[in-house]
């Protein structure tokens, strides 16, 4: 799978609002699983005033589509159910979706990492030939991008079996499935994912407006969206240059004279911002859901805390647009790989990748309602797609399990660093989520960490665990006031709890 990324010629096609018979968005058909316990939004376009009625489960709910063609209604919240049921839509005609389940739907997203398919993850053959869950569903967005918000996409629901599994994101599946295990219900699992990306272009319009440190970006990117005021500004401009240029042009063909440059047409944001918004999650909005992957930030390494920013904008949009409250959101870390394939020495000296898994680490305190699965133990130095995406999978259902359904019985996380505090010439280490106590993941003495005193210079330091702290220290710094973990992009790192989850990259600040 490649992870570089190419941005295809953007369509242009706008949507018509007048149709003669009702119609839904895919992610609305037959075999498609439910949202249990939250109201269930059903929408779609018809013609204007054409009155529509849905009935499911029971409930009958009516209304009329409006000057523009468009209408909603939403169901009050249903309780699980693996007995398939038919939803129907009469307007002028009548739309029959049969075979529809209550239960728990996801939505994965982000890059190649979430992408990557059962079939060429570890054990992929096995996992594909396993994949046989009925009450599994499994949509699939196509890669497409648009200027234009999509009301819909060119996908339908398939029941999870080993042709559908084959090619869908390996991480949403293992989820899923235990999930699926755990709590009994159907799980309805929706990936939206393109290998290449940046975070930019997933975020809606509103996600950068909502982000006071992305006011410069907001405003470029609705200076390259249709129907904002600053495109009719932008775009208005450069056409008024490009007319001028036209007519001066043609009074030096006339005087004989070199022509000068075209004016350039304003630059677009990186990737075409909100491309991929519009065209593989907008015709998703407002499908109910419990709640979002996130598996995505390779693209944008080296961009450290700037990292952070970006992600507010692209939760906070995400949750304004549907309009389901604070969801969770959950997010995978980086795992270690060796960017430029550089030696090792200066590989262990680029911190690009723990600056970047610190920003992904800082959504837990910084925004509601997140969570973050650390893989730095399951990554591949010459691999930027690690293979083993079953764990990735399980530790993100841990956090799901405890977060959102209640198992408070279960360890979620690994160590988190909570400060450090001198010591007799050491720093002790303190932490939360230690679980049944702290460990070394392969018995051997723990590595990476690194001490620095007041000059700012890190040394390699000796760790060692005592009751629930770690203790640090370095004979070549005596009075250490400062430490730091993991922190270079080729990490051979073994803190973790007894329940075998790792501690993340982490630094004092």
């Amino acid at each position: 799978m490649k992870t570089a990324f190419v941005l295809p010629v953007l369509s242009f096609a706008i949507s018509t609002s007048v149709f003669a018979d009702v119609t839904l968005p895919s992610v609305l058909s037959p075999g498609m699983v439910l949202q249990r316990d939250k109201p269930v939004p059903v929408w779609g376009q018809a013609a204007a005033g054409e009155k529509i009625k849905v009935t499911f489960a029971g409930q009958t709910r009516e209304t009329s589509a409006s000057a523009e063609g468009k209408w909603l209604v939403r169901l009050d919240p249903l309780a699980a159910n693996a007995t398939g049921q038919t939803l129907t839509v009469q307007g002028n005609n009548k739309i029959e979706l049969a075979d529809v389940l209550i239960g728990e739907v996801w939505l994965g997203s982000g890059q190649s990492n979430m992408e990557w398919p059962v079939s060429q993850s570890e054990n992929g053959a096995a996992a594909v030939a396993a994949a046989r869950f009925p009450q599994i569903r499994l949509f699939q967005v196509p890669k497409v991008v648009n200027l234009d918000p999509q009301p819909t996409c060119d996908a339908s629901w398939k029941v999870c079996s080993p042709e559908n599994a084959a090619g869908f994101s390996a991480v949403l599946y293992f989820m899923g499935a235990e999930l699926h295990r755990e709590l009994g219900v159907p799980v309805g699992l929706i990936n939206s994912s393109w290998g290449g990306t940046r975070i930019e272009p997933w975020t809606p319009v509103e996600g950068f407006a909502m982000v006071p440190s992305q006011q410069e970006l907001s405003r470029a990117v609705r200076a390259n969206v249709p129907g904002t005021s600053e495109y009719a500004t932008s775009m208005g401009g450069w056409v008024g240059s490009v007319e001028q240029w036209t007519r001066d042009s043609r009074a030096r063909l006339e005087q004989g004279q070199a022509l000068t440059p075209v004016p350039q047409r304003p630059g677009a944001p990186p990737q075409g911002a909100v491309g991929m918004y519009n065209a593989m999650i907008h015709p998703l909005v407002p499908f109910a859901i419990r709640g979002a992957v996130w598996y995505q930030g390779e693209s944008n390494l080296g961009e450290g805390q700037g990292y952070l920013e970006r992600k507010k904008a692209l939760i906070g949009g995400w949750r304004k647009v549907w309009n389901q409250g604070d969801f969770p959101f959950y997010t995978v870390q980086l795992a270690p790989f060796n960017y430029g394939n550089q030696p090792r020495e200066q590989a262990r000296q680029n911190t690009a990748l723990p600056e970047i898994q610190e920003a992904q680490n800082d959504t837990l305190t910084q925004i509601p309602n997140t969570g973050v699965a650390v893989i730095n133990d399951i990554g591949n130095f010459s691999d930027i797609h690690p293979a083993n995406k079953l764990d990735v999978g399980r530790r993100l259902s841990l956090i799901a399990l405890v977060k959102d359904y209640g198992r408070a019985n279960l360890v979620y996380s690994g160590p988190v660093f909570a400060g450090a505090t001198p010591e007799n010439g050491k720093l002790r280490l303190k932490f939360t989520s230690t679980g049944s106590g702290l460990a070394s993941r392969d018995g051997k003495p723990l590595r990476e960490f690194e001490v620095a005193g007041p000059d700012g210079k890190f040394l390699p330091a000796e760790a060692v665990v005592e009751g629930s702290d770690v203790l640090v220290s370095s004979a070549a710094v005596p009075a250490p006031t400062q430490v730091r973990h993991a922190w270079n992009q080729i990490p051979e790192a073994n803190l973790i709890n007894k329940e075998g989850l790792p501690a993340s990259a982490f630094r004092t600040r």
